[in-house]
């Protein structure tokens, strides 16, 4: 695969979770800035681009929390990439009962998941399975003015490849997850 340039700004306890394989599964509602259509799913490949802007430890899960509060952040003018995601499977919930049956699969509370549903224009939440891969070293890239706002997609300068990453979790062990992703929604 050619260099890719597209990262997805997620909370850093989020990536972290992605990173060491506690979750694979995305919710998503969208960001200030994402037009009128809000959240779309659309990126297939993506860089993990984990942000501390509206961070908010106290939003998930107690476990996840207590490993967050160690993790070493670079300087603010600096953004470490470490991981790389491809979309497997991708759905719109349009109800909340439908994002409660992902229970356990994720390191949301309860509560921050009702109300990123129910926020907005209309009720409903993207839920993506994605496949991590890790890269061999984090890289650090300059943080520019252009990473900024309230938007899920950003254009990482430059493109980097996917090439020489690995996934974070056996073949095995991602196929149990995603099987019990695409369950909750038989």
């Amino acid at each position: 695969m050619s260099g890719v340039q597209i990262a997805f700004k997620e909370w850093g306890v989020v990536v972290e979770a992605l990173g060491r394989g506690g979750q694979i599964v995305i919710l998503r509602k969208g960001g200030i800035a994402e037009g009128r259509g809000g959240f779309r799913a659309e990126h297939e490949h993506f860089w993990l681009f984990p942000t501390r802007f509206h961070q908010q430890t106290e939003g998930v899960l107690e476990d996840a929390r207590a490993g967050f509060e160690d993790y070493a952040w670079p300087p603010e003018d600096l953004l470490r990439v470490e991981f790389c995601a491809e979309v497997v499977e991708a759905r719109r919930l349009d109800s909340l009962v439908q994002a409660q049956r992902l229970a356990g699969q994720h390191i949301w509370r309860e509560e921050i998941i009702a109300e990123r549903f129910d926020w907005g224009r209309d009720a409903g939440i993207y839920a993506m399975a994605v496949r991590v891969r890790r890269l061999a070293a984090p890289v650090e890239l300059p943080m520019l003015e252009s990473y900024g706002g309230c938007k899920s997609w950003v254009e990482l300068e430059p493109p980097m490849e996917f090439e020489g990453t690995d996934p974070v979790l056996a073949e095995a062990d991602f196929e149990m997850k995603l099987a019990k992703f695409q369950e909750a929604f038989s």
